[in-house]
């Protein structure tokens, strides 16, 4: 009887690695499940984004909480931090399908046995692409409280004629040609990944850095609506996160973008109308 050589056990590191789709999702919903927690605790703040979220007024007319903060190095710091942690707990539900699909391309390639590793590296570099976004928004939000146009205990616009005029800049912005080119990217990961993959761990975070630009073209605009209904608002933070899933996961529905960018410009004139028969 012949006898055939016995297979080399797996080792427990084998084992681990073929389940690697398993640890970049469970990984991809502890970072989620940890950032909305600092989030909606609002660590570092006066309050909680709960507590600013009931007390959070009409659009532009944010409620009075005391003076506005001390602009130092350490609350800039701070700003930063809940910009980007808030990015994290909104952006990465919508990104996980193409970190999934890049885990499943480098699964089945020649550095198979670091998939998993490579796939942190690729959302790295997608998180990285949203601090960026995150520090210019920290910048704007100062810029805004220091010539009176934001709230800073409340972290709102406190004019209805300018939260009008973000609206409409933001349904604008939805209905233009560079809106379209950026979400077509975010909605055909496979496409992306098979122009843009590049070997090793620098080349999985470039190609995610490259899939959170394409991603922050698509959706900056949709942010800066934080700035119109509370930056700490949890109605607008879970509102747009949604929204935003619903654009990338549904490329069928090619009407979407446009449909919200009519009702975005409608809402706007409604608020700037409104500004000027009031007076406010």
């Amino acid at each position: 009887m012949t006898s055939h050589p016995t297979p080399p056990r797996t080792g427990a590191v084998e084992r681990l690695m073929l389940h690697d789709r398993a640890i970049v999702l469970g990984g991809v919903f502890l970072i989620v499940l940890a950032s909305a927690w600092y989030t909606i605790a609002g660590i570092g703040m006066n309050m909680t984004a709960t507590e600013m979220t009931r007390m959070a007024g009409p659009i532009g007319e944010p409620m009075q909480m005391g003076g506005p903060p001390v602009w130092d190095l350490q609350y800039a710091i701070l700003i930063f931090l809940m910009w980007w942690v808030m990015m994290i707990a909104m952006m990465t539900p919508s990104a996980a399908p193409a970190v999934l699909l890049y885990t499943a391309i480098k699964r089945v390639g020649r550095e198979r046995d670091k998939a998993a590793r490579f796939s942190f590296c690729f959302l790295t570099g997608y998180l990285i692409a949203w601090a960026f976004f995150s520090l210019i928004a920290t910048s704007l939000q100062w810029g805004l409280e220091s010539v009176g146009l934001s709230d800073g205990p409340m972290m709102t616009i406190r004019s209805k004629a300018f939260a009008g005029c973000v609206l409409i800049a933001a349904g604008a912005y939805q209905l233009s040609d560079l809106k379209t080119a950026c979400l077509k990217h975010c909605q055909s990961p496979a496409r992306f990944i098979a122009d843009h993959n590049r070997p090793g761990a620098y080349g999985a975070l470039r190609t995610g850095a490259l899939h959170g630009l394409y991603c922050l073209g698509c959706c900056w605009a949709l942010m800066a609506l934080l700035f119109v209904g509370g930056i700490m608002n949890l109605y607008w933070i879970a509102g747009i996160a949604v929204y935003v899933a619903l654009e990338k996961l549904l490329p069928g529905a090619r009407w979407l973008p446009a449909l919200t960018g009519i009702v975005l410009i409608a809402a706007g004139l409604w608020v700037v109308l409104d500004a000027v028969l009031t007076g406010f």
